[in-house]
Order: C-alpha cells, then structure tokens, then sequence
C-alpha cells in the first residue's frame, strides 16, 4: 500500500535533502562545504551578480559562514570539485568524474554533427590545433586562440576555436582549472581532475544505478521523470527502467499538493518511513534564494510543494515583466513567501531594494519585517556592502 504523506510533510523533507533544514550559522569550513556539495550533488554556476552570482548565494543561503575562498580552493587547488554540466553549468565533486564519463560520450557524437553544420569548414582542424596547443603549450582562455580577424558575436558566431574548447569540454577532454574575471580557463582534463577519479571506470549499468539511486536520495521522493531530470545524466526511459527493476528496494508514496488535490504517485527508498520524526523543522528565518537554488529548478514541482509560480524573466522583454529582471524568491520556514527585485550598487555600498511582493495569505507584519531586515544586512555583508537601503515604493 501506497504511503500518504501530507503537505506540509513533503515540504520538510524536500527542504532538509536540500540542506535547508540545517541551522544555517553553524561552522562550516572547507570540509564542510565539500560535504554540503556532495549531499546536494551539484551547485549551478552563474555569471549574473545583480546582488551576488548564483553559486555563492546558493551556498551563502544554506550556510553563512560560507566563504567564497573555500570554494576556490576545492575547485582550483585540492581540485575535489570540477565545473560540468547537468541541466546546466555547475560545480560537482571530482569523485563523480567517472560518472561524467558516460555524459562524454553520450554529447559526442550529437556536439560533433551540430558544430560541423554551424561552423563548415575547417572545423576539425581547428580541433585538433586547439587540443595540441593547450597539451603542448598550457592553460588557454578563449580570447588566447581567438582569430585576429574574427567578428565577436553570439554562440552562432563562435570562431571556430572557440567552438573547439567548448566541444572539448563538453566531451570531457579539456575542463576548467580555473577562472579570471570569471572567464573560463582551459586546460587538459588529465592535469585538472584528480588522478584516481580521473582514470576510474564504471560500467553502464553501474552508472544507471548511481546516478538514479543518488537523485532519488537528494530528492527524497520522486516520479521517474524527476528522477531522470536531477542530473541530466539518463534518460527517462533509463529511469523508468531502473524503477521497475529495482522496485524491490523502494517505496511507493503519494505526495498531497499544497491545493489540496489528487495526491501524485512518487517513489522513494525502503525505508522511507522510519526516519519522518528525524526530519528537523527548517529554521525560522527568512531566507533569500538564488533564481537557481536547487529547491526551485524543476518549477513545477516547487508549486506543487510550494504553491510558488517562479520564472526567470532575464529574457522577457521589459514591458512584459511581471516582476523583474532578476527577482529573489524568499524561503520563510518550510514556506515560499514572496520575492524581491533588489540590486548591489558596489559604488555606493549599498544594497538598493527595489520592490516587494509577498505572496496571497502572507501577512505584511512587523515581526515579519524584522526577520526580512535581518536577512537582508546579513546579505548586504556578504555581498560586500555596507547598508539596505529600501527604495521608495518598495512595499508596492
């Protein structure tokens, strides 16, 4: 029989396998935030820094004691973490490179055919030349192999070099070992990853299992979908397969949405049950989120649990917008309670607020204002700015 949890009880337990459940003042330190890597699996990488970029916000909101020279240092110098792709760029653990591997090889072919047909010819000299310069020569950035003459422009008008080290990277034969400016800084993937994860295999089916069994662990529960989306790594069918095969170990589990409808049908690990009362309520606090925090990347799932419709409107046209450029969602407990269009002036020290919607139901208290005050000087210090000024209008 299928095991009905409520609401409010998926919601603890999606945000404490999110690592949102912890107090976020604890000590962290740089095994600390290894570890808070692995049990989240990935950290999207971003370059906006409206207020602060995506990876440190995302970090910085599940614990404040984080420092961004922690990061650097497990990425550029322990090299225990590496910059890839999963549903997007972002920072992974070095122990999951052989994993990756199966990804290399799956995007080579399709890469290959698609960059031919954009680029014509000369393209797969400009491979070989690209690969050969960085293992005889050292480190590149793309403006190093840059043609003189070549006209910047859009991912469509990448000079061929450009195309070579993305293709490169993507296939796992060159990675990031580090970056300037935030641009990215090639070298060979060999003298970057960690020579034991490096030179590790797994065999398919192993790689299946891993990738299905730790998505499910970091979603804690979950349709085959959900499952196949977490890391982009299989395919649905893969997933669904993996289900079936394994349903010996997992539990079937309704989830009740937040609307109060027809429970939807998840899976989870044996064992499911036993640990509910170990689940921690999520801190009080208002916290802010990145647009790409992990608790919100599959939107649908986060209305379901959240009731919370949140899209990025970075690409909609400014008379479209129905809130902002770059609006922050905010997490109060276990509760998605508004957003917030703010942005750092460096200049001027100071974090401009801009504007404030709370969601319907969510009451504009004064007890309320003073945890999203808190929040905000604690934000404004780690972005490196002295004062929250709040614009006029900014309650609406």
């Amino acid at each position: 029989m299928a095991i009905l949890l409520s609401n409010s009880q998926a919601r603890r337990i999606f945000l404490e396998r999110q690592g949102l459940s912890q107090p976020p003042n604890r000590q962290l330190g740089r095994a600390g935030l290894l570890s808070l890597i692995h049990e989240l699996g990935f950290v999207q990488v971003d370059s906006i820094a409206i207020v602060e970029r995506a990876h440190h916000q995302i970090l910085f909101s599940r614990n404040q004691t984080y420092r961004r020279e922690d990061l650097a240092h497990l990425l550029e110098k322990d090299r225990s973490l590496f910059e890839h792709w999963t549903h997007d760029a972002s920072v992974i653990p070095s122990a999951f490179f052989p994993y990756w591997k199966h990804r290399f090889v799956r995007r080579e072919a399709g890469i290959m055919e698609n960059w031919r047909r954009w680029q014509g010819e000369g393209f797969d000299s400009a491979f070989v030349e690209t690969f050969e310069r960085i293992r005889d020569n050292g480190p590149v950035m793309s403006r190093d192999v840059k043609a003189e003459d070549h006209q910047s422009g859009g991912w469509w008008n990448w000079h061929p070099s450009k195309t070579a080290l993305e293709y490169l990277w993507h296939t796992g034969k060159v990675a990031i070992s580090g970056r300037q400016n935030f641009q990215k800084v090639y070298d060979l993937a060999e003298r970057v990853i960690p020579a034991d994860h490096f030179a590790a295999e797994v065999d398919h089916d192993a790689f299946v299992d891993w990738a299905c069994r730790g998505a499910l662990t970091r979603l804690g529960f979950a349709t085959h979908g959900e499952i196949a989306a977490f890391w982009n790594l299989v395919s649905p069918p893969e997933a669904k397969a993996w289900v079936e095969t394994h349903r010996g170990e997992l539990e079937e589990i309704l989830i009740t949405p937040i609307d109060g409808g027809k429970p939807r049908p998840c899976f989870a690990l044996a064992g499911f049950p036993e640990h509910l009362g170990d689940i921690p309520e999520p801190p009080a606090r208002i916290r802010v989120l990145s647009p790409f925090d992990p608790l919100l990347r599959d939107r649908n799932r986060a209305e379901r649990l959240f009731g919370f419709s949140y899209r990025i409107e970075v690409f909609v046209p400014e008379a479209k917008r129905q809130y902002g450029y770059y609006v922050f969602p905010l997490l109060e407990g276990d509760r998605m309670i508004g957003r917030i269009d703010m942005k750092a002036d460096r200049k001027a020290g100071r974090l401009d607020v801009k504007r404030l919607w709370l969601e319907p139901g969510v009451r504009p208290s004064a007890g309320r204002f003073e945890k999203l005050d808190a929040e905000l000087a604690r934000l404004a210090r780690f972005t490196g700015v002295e004062t929250v000024n709040y614009l006029a209008g900014w309650r609406g």
